[in-house]
């Protein structure tokens, strides 16, 4: 009898620190559902400028910001109007800015806890046949 077509694993890359709350909730909740899984610790290596832009290009430079952090209210930001390309310069300054974690699946991305669009993509991935 032939076995039933196994959905091969969602391959997920995560940006975060491993002591960050929200960070360790996303490994979770993709170990849950047994998703590939690549966590990128940005205290031990830096995210790439490449790699940043692909955020910032889906989903804005302000998105990635962490208003709620307390880098970011030290740092006297709330006062100053920054466009994409100041922010982008102070995030890959000083990743603490970055609203983590940044999760990305094939061109999607996300940037913090997001878990009703990780969902959509696991339904998702099991509505396409052969993915």
């Amino acid at each position: 009898m032939p076995q039933p077509a196994r959905a091969a694993p969602l391959r997920i890359q995560i940006f975060g620190l491993e002591r960050d709350q929200d960070t360790r909730a996303a490994i979770r909740f993709f170990k849950e559902r047994r998703a590939e899984l690549h966590l990128v610790d940005l205290r031990r290596k830096p995210i790439a400028p490449g790699e940043l832009r692909r955020f910032v290009e889906r989903l804005g430079a302000a998105r990635l910001l962490d208003t709620e952090s307390r880098t970011y209210r030290e740092a006297g930001l709330a006062y100053l109007r920054m466009d994409d390309a100041e922010i982008v310069e102070r995030l890959l300054a000083n990743p603490a800015l970055l609203r983590l974690p940044l999760v990305r699946f094939d061109q999607a991305v996300t940037a913090g806890r997001a878990e009703e669009t990780w969902r959509t993509w696991f339904s998702a991935s099991r509505a396409t046949p052969g993915t």
